[in-house]
């Protein structure tokens, strides 16, 4: 099966390495300022001439409270007001983008992140929403997948009912850990009456799909009381989970500094916790999708890894990666072709920009064709744990072996050590490998050995 893993400690400690999670090949760390504005408009105009259908990211950086594990870009305050300025030049931006495509191109998928999009007002969210269905051809029939990411301590049964008018019929809900301990740790209590409130409104209002996001390696976590965080959020049967590695980097954000490092869990306490988790998860009928994501069997990402047809792009896995992805706000990202391009993090310089009428693109990269090369095998590994040369040939018109020869050696130790097997037809990621994809695929990355690693979480 698919979702077969098998746990293998020695392999784990010596495959758990810092690396890129390929949302993208080549990922954001290779994005330059050479990339602007022009090429954005030249991606679009590709777009619309191909009538290529769309996604759609909104990035909504607002929060009410500070999470010290936070690795967003949000902005922290309690003034809702701050809000206004923001939304008038996100609808600039959705226009200015808009009127460079066409408007039968589909939106088959829209998802609104943060922050904390529910910081704004049900107002507020009304009028966003009124602007992307005036300036983009959202769907009216309930058969896109428009999700929204929820803090229930900002959610209650009115917002619930007011997202599933609006056309949203997916939700993401952060849990992160139930137990208070470790809340009061990260600053972030919330019971589990308000995570559970949340996803019975989700459950009567008929929202398609519920999310629920965990992290493990979190301040005061120990094996037992993650466990029963687990068997909690299991009880509530999301049809979706991600378990996350939390990365300490204190150095590059700044809520972390807050974290006392002698209360993290040590890594075998973190192997530990992940090898229950995935025990739990199993028993509970989960299937293991790679890279954190677990679902149930009917569950569209599933059957999708079922049938090869399974994706990954900027939001993660993704039935929708054949579409042209549109990220509109601050530090938002866009995959429009071979164009990847992503807005100002800044987000006075966001502001700055709209105001004076043009768009705030702030860096990019458009890929080669070595780029598309290395994206089709990564995407292949990452998604369905194996490649079949004869394909990779066909469409790229080149002989694998050949191609790849100098990283030959590399898959032949792997395959050794009982990542991979390799023959003369294709690479299979074995079921002591899927945990460590990532290491299989940063093989292919031509730009890791000159990127610093220390910008990238470990693999586990």
């Amino acid at each position: 099966m698919l979702d077969t893993i098998r746990w293998d400690t020695d392999l784990i400690r010596r495959y758990d390495l810092a690396g890129p999670r390929y949302t993208s090949y080549p990922t954001a760390v290779q994005f330059d300022s050479q990339v602007g504005t022009f090429d954005l408009f030249h991606a679009l105009r590709d777009s619309r001439k191909a009538l290529r259908p769309l996604s759609l990211y909104v990035h909504v950086p607002f929060c009410a409270n500070i999470c010290y594990y936070c690795a967003c870009n949000k902005v922290i305050t309690k003034d809702r007001g701050r809000a206004l300025p923001y939304l008038q030049r996100l609808e600039q931006e959705i226009q200015l983008i808009a009127c460079h495509l066409d408007p039968t191109q589909k939106v088959e998928q829209l998802h609104f992140g943060g922050g904390t999009p529910t910081f704004l007002s049900h107002d507020e969210l009304r009028q966003l929403m009124a602007q992307l269905r005036k300036h983009f051809n959202l769907l009216d029939d309930d058969s896109g997948d428009y999700g929204i990411e929820i803090d229930p301590r900002e959610a209650d049964w009115s917002t619930m009912g007011l997202l599933r008018e609006l056309g949203f019929n997916r939700v993401s809900i952060g849990v992160q850990d139930l137990d208070p301990a470790v809340q009061r740790a990260v600053n972030r209590l919330q019971s589990l009456d308000e995570t559970r409130a949340v996803i019975d409104a989700a459950r009567t209002l008929q929202f398609r799909s519920i999310n629920i996001d965990l992290i493990y390696g979190l301040p005061k976590q120990t094996p037992e009381n993650f466990a029963r965080t687990v068997d909690e959020v299991i009880s509530l049967q999301p049809d979706r989970l991600s378990v996350f590695n939390y990365a300490h980097l204190p150095e590059r954000f700044m809520p972390q500094r807050r974290i006392n490092g002698n209360d993290l869990p040590a890594p075998a306490q973190k192997l530990e916790m992940l090898q229950r988790t995935i025990e739990q998860l199993t028993a509970a009928g989960y299937r293991y999708i790679g890279m954190d994501h677990f679902a149930l069997p009917d569950d569209e990402l599933a059957i999708a890894q079922e049938e090869s047809t399974l994706q990954r792009n900027f939001q993660g896995y993704t039935t929708h990666g054949h579409c042209d992805l549109i990220g509109l706000g601050v530090s938002a990202i866009s995959q429009i072709g071979d164009l990847y391009c992503q807005n100002s993090s800044d987000l006075n310089q966001y502001q700055n920009a709209l105001a004076s009428a043009q768009l705030a693109t702030s860096r990019g990269l458009i890929c080669t064709a070595d780029d598309r090369l290395r994206r089709a095998v990564i995407q292949q590994l990452i998604c369905h744990f194996s490649l079949e040369f004869l394909e990779i040939e066909r469409v790229f018109n080149i002989d694998f072996r050949g191609y790849f020869a100098d990283l030959w050696p590399q898959l032949l130790n792997m395959a050794e050590d009982g990542l991979i097997e390799v023959d003369n037809e294709r690479i299979t990621v074995l079921p002591a490998g899927r945990l460590l994809v990532r290491s299989v695929c940063m093989v292919f990355d031509a730009y890791l050995e000159h990127t610093n690693r220390q910008r990238f979480s470990r693999v586990i």
